[in-house]
């Protein structure tokens, strides 16, 4: 295989373009109402991922591993505002978004680079570590948004297992469960099907560049289970933050109106 880099040039990005007016066309003659905000969104991709492989380049040619790190918690600290606004409504969630990307965000990046998995390398650890914070950001939303709207729902039921003499975390348990369930969904049934509907990104993205498949499927192999921990761990600890901050010192579930977690 060659080891050319198959990369568009910047006449097949503009070209790429066509697409996305295909897909305003669609939305605008189906009249979905979507196709300003397709536009505004395809646009500000453009002009954010450029901005993001200038400071890249800054980046890995002169910040080194400090600044790769201080990456990182920029992405985990924009990661809690995008998954906290997600569970508007729920107490801290801001705080517990953060906390639960930061756990398993520093967790499976900490086994990655102890075991010597990925190396230390600002250009490794920004892209593998960019993976791993979106993933637990995803998995930490749908969490945190299905506990509070579970709260909410299942308030009767979870007073009336307080009333029986449980305990706060006994009584709010089945809640926890399928929340956490519910957000690990994607992430076990996309490891079930990997290489069989689709070739991920990570192992996609290798092979254009001229790397042998059966090394690019040992790099993905890799990229499925860190993205499966990261997933498993931001969203039991969001699920296990969220449960502290809806009840209150007297083990009373706070009262959350409906008003408050709309939207």
């Amino acid at each position: 295989m060659t080891t050319t880099a198959n990369v568009p040039s910047w006449a097949g990005v503009l070209a790429s373009i066509s697409l996305v007016l295909i897909a305003a066309f669609v939305t605008w003659r189906e009249r979905l109402g979507i196709t300003r905000d397709l536009l505004v969104a395809a646009a500000r991709a453009f002009v954010q991922l450029l901005a993001v492989g200038a400071l890249l380049l800054v980046v890995f040619e002169r910040g080194g591993m400090v600044a790769a790190f201080a990456w990182l918690t920029v992405m985990v600290v924009v990661g809690a505002f995008v998954a906290g606004r997600r569970a508007r409504g729920l107490p801290d969630a801001v705080r517990v978004a953060g906390a639960a990307i930061g756990v398993g965000t520093g967790a499976t990046m900490g086994v990655l680079l102890a075991f010597q998995v990925v190396a230390l390398e600002p250009e490794v650890v920004i892209p593998v570590g960019g993976m791993v914070v979106s993933t637990a950001m995803a998995t930490t939303a749908v969490t945190l948004s299905r506990t509070r709207d579970a709260a909410r729902e299942q308030r009767a039921a979870v007073e009336a297992r307080l009333s029986l003499g449980l305990t706060s975390h006994d009584s709010f348990a089945p809640v926890r469960r399928s929340s956490v369930r519910l957000a690990l969904v994607p992430a076990v049934d996309t490891t079930k099907v990997v290489g069989l509907i689709s070739l991920p990104g990570a192992m996609t993205g290798l092979i254009l560049a001229g790397v042998d498949p059966l090394e690019a499927i040992r790099y993905q192999i890799v990229v499925m289970y860190m993205l499966l921990a990261a997933a498993a761990l931001a969203s039991l600890v969001a699920s296990r933050l969220a449960e502290s901050a809806l009840f209150d010192d007297g083990s009373r579930l706070v009262d959350l109106q409906a008003d408050s977690v709309a939207g």
